[in-house]
């Protein structure tokens, strides 16, 4: 068949490309493929009003595929379009990034201008979704031009609509409330009731960010009634958090933290129900929008339909010959490679499947986590910052005994969140490894005396052998090695009870630029069985049941271990016999110093803090929270501190501006208004000198570099041990000269 089919092919092309080279498709075929196509388009619409989006998916795809066979660019990106607006609803970010890219190259061919817009909003909401705000500013730019050419008052308003969305991830909120009070009386006239009813929900929480309770209450009860009359339950539970925002910004917390408690709860209800699906269905109100949306696009692509000049009969004759005939030729070899195609391609699907709910659980448990560890924090700052102003005031002995063990507790909790955090940001690559000159057999010793009230109370001795030969300055992470030790010593401090820890380091080998060293931390306690060291180094876990029943702990100190020699190129061993003890080694390779350079130790463990020298100097404190405010305040004034306290940023700076008796700043992040990153670069717009520390709870997602850029001379993490918050305190004065 393939040898006849071919030369005539052939032959029939060089006969009909003389006619005309412009004409590829009979008009016969482009009208009744075309008509297919809005055919698909429609069931598309029928599918999700019937909220089966996956039929919607394969009819959308089926019709896109149809208008690439006749070459209709306009339906093609129409198509691509649509898929991507759906995919985006369903969460399903990556295909809807890829289907938005096929859309916008086929548009950027085809000047369909209202096509193109519609692909740039796309792109901006895609944006919005990585935090990509300048890239979404410029995608929503692009449409709101396309728009304004085609004179399409509905679209400029829905652009001016995500501008307000933008505005509000910039936190330019007055910027927010003109794009929104724009758009809404084209929403209104327009009847998109829920465009309309997030953008009254939206105005409400720029109200909130700028202190305005009374709009902010009045944008609420409007997009509560719309909400309400038009039953979108997916809006109903982000009102609850706007609810709790409001009520706190009035002073109403009992009614906030009940608002924000019915909001964690229906969250954690959609979230349970989300579990194991792929695609989130949509709820009511994206639904309506999702059907209306496609219906307008396809009412308006057939108006262009009507505007297309027919081709003539001879040669749409002609080019249904030379269809018919690639059919022909074509069908056997055809149904072959598609029975292959569609098994390779189930294969496929279901391996991408597979990976993309590898990729989405492992995002949402990092998230989880991230998020935990950082809301864990803030109450964990009064247990600890409280219990430590209740055994400063003299309690009797039957109450610090009570307090001691709450201490304890509190430490014990706070090492848990800790480790949490740092496990964490191994796992999601948000640690980098510096190199900074330091003296490591210090580092090592400031180490083993943090440790040592551990070690001294279980009837443990500390031994620790260092090879002169190694060098008083290396390069390297200074605090990676500290870190590293404390979880090696303290686990063989807590495993072992009247017995021996020894900590050695010894050179291997040296060159003029680098040097090999090798550690070794060994214990005499309770040992590891054969069977449990294959797994020791996992997250979350311990030698065995009794030893956790009989130590308590986590099993995360190994683990970070591991993830920390990993980054620094090296592999951690373990050598251990049951009821005999233990012996952990790895080796380092550090660079040399070529320059004599002297320490400054800035992640020193131990300091010495003169607490008279830090006597009668001023603090301002910028803090939200009233029992963190007051928590900070008696620490200070303990110390006969003089303390002043401001409630958010803008007034901070007010006070920085106006008062220049202030020694140094303790500055919140998270706060209503500007936040404390705003704040302290506004600060340093008039002060440059005034030391100014960020108290937070810190994030993941927080990166420390862009604390030291916006003007912060250093972080204290919340919650804290009150000897390192006046070590911190101090370090600064001290560095500013305040103090000598």
């Amino acid at each position: 068949m393939k040898a006849v089919t071919t030369p005539f092919l052939l032959i029939l092309f060089l006969f009909f490309a003389g006619l005309s080279r412009a004409q590829e498709v009979d008009p016969i075929v482009l009208n009744l493929t075309n008509a297919k196509v809005d055919s698909l388009m429609g069931e598309a619409v029928a599918a999700i009003q019937n909220l089966d989006y996956n039929q919607s998916i394969t009819h959308l795809t089926n019709a896109r595929n149809l208008a690439m066979e006749v070459g209709n660019k306009s339906r093609i990106g129409l198509t691509s379009t649509n898929l991507a607006r759906l995919y985006l609803q369903l969460k399903d970010y990556d295909k809807a990034t890829l289907e938005n890219n096929k859309a916008i190259a086929i548009q950027n061919t085809d000047d369909t201008k209202v096509g193109l817009g519609q692909s740039q909003i796309i792109a901006a909401q895609l944006f919005l979704q990585k935090n990509e705000l300048q890239k979404a500013d410029s995608a929503l730019a692009t449409a709101a031009t396309l728009f304004a050419e085609e004179r399409n008052k509905l679209l400029q308003a829905t652009t001016q609509y995500y501008q307000g969305i933008l505005a509000i991830a910039q936190e330019k909120y007055n910027a927010a409330l003109t794009s929104f009070n724009t758009a809404i009386p084209v929403l209104e006239s327009n009847k998109e009731t829920y465009f309309l009813a997030n953008s009254y929900l939206n105005m409400a929480k720029a109200y909130i960010a700028l202190n305005n309770t009374q709009q902010a209450k009045l944008a609420l009860d409007q997009s509560k009634t719309l909400i309400e009359t038009h039953n979108y339950k997916g809006l109903e539970t982000n009102i609850l958090k706007v609810q709790s925002d409001l009520s706190i910004l009035q002073n109403d917390f009992k009614n906030g933290y009940a608002q924000l408690e019915k909001y964690t709860a229906a969250t954690n209800t959609q979230n349970t129900k989300n579990q194991g699906v792929v695609l989130n269905t949509p709820n009511s109100g994206i639904n309506e929008t999702l059907a209306n949306t496609l219906s307008k696009d396809i009412e308006r692509e057939q108006k262009r339909k009507l505007q297309v000049n027919e081709l003539t009969t001879v040669l749409g004759i002609a080019l249904i010959t030379i269809l018919s005939l690639l059919t022909l030729s074509l069908y056997k070899n055809n149904n072959l490679r598609a029975k292959a195609n569609e098994l390779l391609q189930a294969k496929n699907t279901e391996l991408i499947i597979a990976k993309e709910n590898a990729e989405k659980a492992s995002m949402v448990k990092a998230q989880f986590l991230s998020t935990i560890t950082h809301e864990l924090r803030t109450p964990m700052y009064a247990v600890t910052g409280l219990t430590h102003l209740l055994l400063t005031e003299n309690p009797t002995p039957e109450q610090k005994k009570h307090l001691d063990s709450l201490k304890f507790s509190g430490e014990y909790l706070l090492s848990l969140i800790n480790n949490i955090l740092d496990l964490n940001k191994l796992e999601a690559n948000k640690v980098e490894v510096e190199e900074t000159s330091f003296n490591l057999k210090k580092r090592i010793e400031d180490v083993l005396f943090a440790l040592g009230k551990s070690a001294k109370d279980k009837g443990n001795k500390l031994s620790f052998e260092f090879d002169p030969d190694i060098p008083n300055e290396i390069l390297g992470d200074p605090l990676m090695i500290s870190q590293i030790l404390i979880n090696l010593v303290g686990n063989a401090v807590k495993f072992t009870r009247d017995g021996n820890v020894y900590v050695r380091v010894q050179k291997i080998s040296q060159t003029d630029s680098d040097i090999r060293l090798h550690f070794e931390v060994e214990d005499t306690g309770e040992g590891i069985s054969k069977k449990k060291q294959k797994n020791i180094f996992q997250n979350f876990t311990q030698g065995s049941v009794a030893i956790n029943r009989k130590f308590g702990g986590t099993g995360l100190g190994l683990s970070i271990v591991k993830n920390l020699l990993d980054l620094l190129n090296s592999k951690i061993t373990l050598e251990s016999t049951l009821g005999k003890g233990s012996i952990f080694k790895f080796d380092i390779k550090y660079n040399l110093n070529t320059t004599d350079v002297s320490e400054e130790n800035p992640h020193n463990i131990i300091y010495d803090v003169d607490y008279v020298a830090l006597e009668n100097r001023k603090i301002l404190v910028v803090e939200d929270n009233k029992i963190n405010q007051m928590i900070t305040r008696k620490i200070l004034e303990k110390n006969q501190m003089i303390c002043d306290v401001a409630d958010n940023g803008e007034i901070a700076v007010e006070k920085a501006r106006t008062d220049n008796s202030f020694d140094l700043i303790l500055m919140d992040i998270h706060m209503p208004g500007i936040s404390g990153i705003e704040a302290t670069e506004q600060i340093r717009t008039f002060d440059q000198n005034i030391p100014i520390l960020a108290l937070t709870a810190v994030t993941i997602d927080e990166n420390i570099d862009d604390f030291h850029e916006a003007g912060f001379n250093d972080i204290i993490p919340k919650p804290y041990k009150v000897e390192e918050f006046f070590q911190k305190i101090h370090n600064a004065l001290k560095r500013s000269h305040v103090i000598s």
